[in-house]
């Protein structure tokens, strides 16, 4: 185990700079954390905190398996869906390139008609294009990244396990893993882009060595299994194929440095950066899921909330923040920033009964932010 001394950072904060809220000490993390995993029953949890664009603690509680070995800060967890966080890092260092415009239609990047592929993992995905007419034409990286397309999560959730189009592309926001995955293939197929080499350039840029957007075997010497809602371990999954939705295996060591780096703006031009981050498509359901619910009345349509790109942005006492989730049966991740302060904090857990505990913990390192819990979870978590 290890951690980083908050104090030390503190020490830097520029003269006449008011911090919103006092940074936790290490002991008072630590002791919130356990608390946290007694109330919960959750077996294992890592948690990282950013602060000024800097790590500033870094530390891992519990067990990794049924085995009852350590997790520690280097242990290989599933980073779920905070993978969209490192695509859209990805999409955006090609748009600042100029090999990608956001606003540019999908069609103009492929060499043929999206519907004139026939490769296995297209016709399985997406359902008779001709009953779609020619709305796919409408997807731009944009709105495959805010969560546009008008596509359900995922294809193997509809009827017929096929996508189609439930709203017109750039009209509403509606969560959607396989809008992501279409950008992949858009760009790989019309780009060229490896899009799981092009992430281990930005990892190992970053000294994170042990992240991949595909399974490793060197992972499995130090590789956290999962709990899940009924306490029942599953073992970890090894992810054979680069998803651009929720491939992403990483450590809590790792992740911070990736979670800095995202928050300073590495990599990216200012106006890269900024466009991530930037409210891009109002969010008007009560939940994030089920992904595909009926619109709010407007008068009851949270004004604080929208999509950015890979991430959801969010308006609060502090000023603008953004976050992201990610979540399986047996995983439950977390990662809330506040843009003024480049403060952050990172949680990644084997355990998804940790995900109810959420709540306190980020206010605890990070204050009242405003994150909106009961439309992520929906629920609210205790604090």
């Amino acid at each position: 185990m290890r951690a980083i001394i908050l104090s030390a950072i503190l020490a830097t904060v520029s003269p006449g700079w008011v911090l919103a809220h006092t940074l936790p000490t290490p002991q008072a993390v630590d002791a919130e954390v356990r608390q946290a995993m007694t109330r919960t029953g959750a077996r294992g949890l890592a948690i990282a905190v950013i602060n000024d664009g800097k790590v500033a603690y870094v530390q891992a509680y519990g067990v990794r398996n049924a085995q009852g070995e350590p997790l520690t800060v280097d242990t290989v967890m599933y980073g779920a869906s905070l993978t969209k966080t490192v695509f859209g890092y990805l999409v955006m260092q090609q748009v600042d390139k100029g090999k990608m415009a956001l606003d540019t239609s999908i069609a103009d990047y492929l060499p043929q008609p999206l519907p004139a592929y026939h490769t296995p993992d297209i016709v399985n995905r997406y359902a008779d294009w001709s009953a779609l007419d020619e709305r796919w034409r409408k997807l731009t990286p944009r709105i495959l990244l805010n969560h546009g397309s008008g596509f359900s999560n995922f294809g193997f959730l509809e009827p017929d396990e096929k996508l189609k189009f439930h709203f017109d592309p750039g009209t509403r926001y509606a969560y959607s893993g396989d809008g992501l995955i279409t950008l992949q293939f858009v760009m790989e197929t019309g780009l060229s882009v490896d899009v799981g080499q092009a992430a281990d350039a930005v990892f190992l840029k970053l000294g994170m060595k042990r992240t991949s957007l595909i399974w490793r075997a060197d992972f499995a010497t130090n590789l956290a299994d999962g709990w899940d809602e009924n306490g029942k371990v599953e073992p970890h999954d090894e992810r054979s194929k680069v998803r651009a939705a929720g491939s992403m295996d990483t450590t809590i060591s790792d992740f911070s440095k990736f979670a800095a780096a995202y928050v300073r703006g590495d990599g990216l031009t200012p106006a890269g950066r900024a466009e991530l981050v930037r409210p891009q498509l109002p969010i008007t359901t009560r939940s994030q899921f089920p992904s595909l619910q009926a619109e709010l009345p407007v008068d009851q349509r949270r004004k604080d909330l929208a999509a950015g790109l890979g991430v959801v942005v969010f308006d609060g006492p502090q000023g603008r923040g953004f976050m992201k989730g990610g979540h399986n049966d047996t995983t439950a991740n977390t990662w809330v920033c506040i843009e003024k302060s480049k403060r952050c904090v990172v949680i990644l857990s084997n355990d998804v009964r940790s995900e109810k505990a959420f709540a306190g913990l980020v206010t605890l390192v990070l204050g009242d932010t405003g994150v909106p819990y009961d439309w992520e979870y929906g629920f609210t978590p205790v604090q």
